[in-house]
């Protein structure tokens, strides 16, 4: 599947048009919890687990907007947009990561 944040392929011919399609997954307060407990795997200023979670996370709300082009039967998703959101209040430290594109054919 061609994932593009563009809202085109260059040198291609969209063919069809399926609509929106997203991807969501949260990261947990236990994350913070552990990572904020005084175990921390810190490398340069930068907490290393937490980027790992993070990429999981985002990479399993990848997958999820992939699997949903797939069943419409596009075979690119267009002008993709990743972002964070910081749940808070009823849910905690969770942050849910959203990835939402356009779901197209195109002549290949």
């Amino acid at each position: 599947m061609l994932v593009l944040t563009s809202p085109t392929i260059q040198g291609k011919e969209i063919t069809e048009y399926y609509g929106i399609v997203t991807g969501d997954a949260l990261l947990g307060a236990n994350l913070y919890k552990d990572l904020f407990s005084g175990v921390r795997d810190v490398v340069g200023g930068r907490t290393s687990k937490y980027e790992e979670e993070l990429t999981n996370a985002r990479n399993l709300a990848l997958d999820s907007m992939i699997e949903e082009a797939e069943k419409k039967g596009a075979n690119a998703i267009i002008g993709t947009r990743v972002s964070y959101h910081n749940l808070g209040g009823t849910m905690g430290n969770t942050i849910m990561v959203t990835i939402v594109g356009t779901a197209v054919s195109y002549q290949e």
